[in-house]
C-alpha cells in the first residue's frame, strides 16, 4: 500500500505564487508573534485546492 502525495503537481506560476506567499509569511513571522498571517495561509490553501481540482480533471 503506497501513500498518496498530499500535494498536487503545481505549474511554474503556482510554484512562484506559493513561494512568494511563504516568503511574505516568513517576513511577518520576523515582525512578531502577534502579526496575523491567516490571509496568506488561505491564499496558499486556495492555490493548492485549485491545483487539486485541475489535476482531477
Amino acid at each position: 500500500m503506497t501513500a498518496q502525495d498530499p500535494y498536487p503537481k503545481l505549474t511554474a506560476a503556482e510554484h512562484a505564487q506559493v513561494a512568494w506567499a511563504v516568503a511574505r509569511m516568513a517576513k511577518r513571522c520576523v515582525a512578531g508573534e502577534n502579526v496575523d498571517r491567516a490571509d496568506l495561509e488561505r491564499k496558499v490553501d486556495r492555490i493548492l485546492d485549485n491545483a487539486r481540482k485541475r489535476e482531477a480533471k
